[in-house]
């Protein structure tokens, strides 16, 4: 079913609007403190909205109507959530943790039991049924918690932060099993890391201090990022100024030479780059951007991240053992390839 909703928590800094067509999984985007949970906890039905309204197909989650918040009760919406914590039942086996919902439905002890077995079984830990939650670890509490999310039918799963503190084994297990029991169905998927949005969302909503900044197709979102941290998650390096005919003009008065098709002079543009054509250079060539070094980052392959308030450079550890530059040193960078500046 498709989701739309706008959401306003005054206390919290939030006014959101986002839709998510019948189907299809969003990814919820943002620096912390941006709002994301605050999204997923009202629609979720456990933080009340001070204003908007959310549908979900037909059915009204919460609408302000005649100056009084109208809510729908959680239990009633059709909503699942999973939490980075799991939210176990402690008393409860693992089966009987993910068999609850269709109790709590009126369905007999026998039939939820066998639907348990079956999305124990689906989510790959079948064999972990009779255990207790304190003995799981932290990718089989998150693989019981989805399975218990999708055992009650959802008509929206809600995902907060699902793969936060798994190490790497545990995350790329949840992700393969999130990127199969999420085909065709309606999704919300909160992250800060782009590769999940890339891997399990059609489209993406970039939240910046409580309100949505970008939102469309994942792809095209990614490519053509409209803020610093979009193009962060896409791996890109994004600088935005006024577009003279020929380059990018930044605050500081420095040019970055880029194609502009259909871009009119004096209009709001940005680049977004690739690193990996970037290069510390010496000397004042045409193509440098004159910069000053903020971080050396090193890389884990060989390699250090040489960054500036602009642009960074990956060189090797060799070359860098030649000539490395310190924190706070003036650095030139060039970009290798003339990128494409777009209106932003």
């Amino acid at each position: 079913m498709k989701l739309d909703a706008t959401v306003a928590v005054s206390a919290r800094g939030v006014n959101a609007t986002l839709s998510v067509p019948a189907g299809e999984t969003l990814a919820l985007l943002g620096p912390n403190g941006s709002g994301k949970s605050t999204v997923i906890e009202v629609l979720a039905g456990l933080v009340q909205p001070d204003d908007g309204r959310a549908t979900l197909g037909n059915t009204a989650l919460f609408a302000h109507e005649d100056g009084r918040m109208r809510l729908t009760e959680a239990r009633r919406r059709g909503v699942a959530l999973v939490t980075q914590d799991a939210s176990l039942f402690p008393h409860l086996s693992v089966l009987d943790n993910v068999g609850f919902p269709a109790r709590a439905r009126g369905v007999t002890k026998a039939r939820s039991r066998i639907v348990a077995h079956e999305w124990l079984e689906r989510a790959g830990v079948g064999d972990l049924a009779e255990r207790k939650p304190s003995s799981l670890s932290g990718g089989q509490a998150r693989k019981v918690a989805v399975a218990r999310a999708l055992s009650s039918e959802p008509k929206l799963i809600l995902l907060d932060e699902p793969f936060a503190s798994l190490d790497v084994d545990a995350a790329v297990a949840l992700r393969a099993l999130l990127r199969e029991v999420l085909v065709g169905r309606t999704a919300v998927l909160s992250t800060h890391d782009g590769l999940d949005a890339i891997d399990l969302a059609s489209s993406v909503a970039v939240l910046d201090r409580g309100a949505v900044v970008e939102q469309g197709p994942t792809a095209a979102t990614f490519e053509r990022p409209r803020t610093a941290f979009t193009a962060a998650m896409a791996g890109l390096v994004w600088i935005s100024g006024v577009w003279t005919s020929h380059a990018l003009t930044l605050a500081d008065g420095q040019s970055v030479y880029a194609s502009g098709r259909g871009l009119a002079a004096g209009a709001r543009a940005a680049v977004a780059i690739d690193p990996r054509t970037v290069k510390l250079v010496s000397g004042d060539t045409r193509s440098a951007v004159h910069d000053v070094v903020k971080t050396l980052e090193p890389r884990g392959d060989g390699t250090l991240r040489v960054r500036g308030s602009l642009l960074w450079a990956d060189v090797s550890i060799a070359e860098a053992a030649r000539a490395l530059p310190h924190v706070d040193d003036p650095v030139s960078f060039a970009i290798a390839s003339r990128p494409l500046a777009y209106a932003v």
